[in-house]
């Protein structure tokens, strides 16, 4: 006897595109103002269960090297053994663990949240998907916008320097938003 899987008929299958995608962060800096920056290197997929959005399925990857926070120096040394380390930790990862709706158009999204080697769960709060849509090009897409907020030092990011004025340089609680458009595989 053969078996086979596959996915229900009220499952569809959602690549995100990395062109229209991004995953924007901010920090306090010397506890005066926030720092921006963001990713652009973000892959991953949604299996959308439409009958029940609570079996749905997210994943993604972010790719450190595409951080970017309008400053060279700094985004190397965000890269560097000090902060992500991206020489061992190339990827940032999101697995989802729950999707629980909260609304009409708002779902609580927890899952296992990857940075720099150590593993902690995060519940991001989602406001979407969109109703899908078609592109010039015929392809069908969604959207969505996702926050959360971390403490980095959970995740080993623990790099910092005392401010002669006291108080320190960079702040432990991260901000995280996502804009992401998925096509349909």
């Amino acid at each position: 006897m053969s078996t086979s899987t596959f996915a229900p008929a009220s499952t569809i299958t959602w690549k995100i595109d990395p062109a229209h995608s991004r995953a924007e962060f901010k920090v306090k800096h010397m506890m005066i103002a926030n720092v921006k920056g963001s990713f652009s290197g973000l892959t991953g997929t949604l299996i959308e269960d439409t009958a029940d959005p609570s079996r749905s399925q997210v994943e993604a990857i972010i790719d450190i090297s595409s951080i970017s926070t309008g400053d060279e120096q700094r985004d190397a040394h965000l890269k560097s053994a000090d902060f992500f380390n991206h020489e061992q930790h190339p990827v940032m990862t999101f697995k989802s663990t729950t999707i629980e709706k909260k609304g009409d158009e708002e779902h609580a999204v927890t899952g296992d949240l990857t940075i720099h080697g150590v593993t902690k769960p995060l519940t991001f709060i989602v406001e979407g998907p969109s109703a899908p849509g078609k592109d010039p090009w015929g392809n069908t897409r969604i959207g969505l916008s996702a926050t959360a907020k971390i403490n980095r030092k959970d995740f080993g990011l623990t790099w910092n320097a005392a401010l002669e004025t006291g108080g320190i340089l960079v702040g432990e609680d991260v901000q995280i938003s996502l804009d992401v458009q998925f096509i349909k595989a």
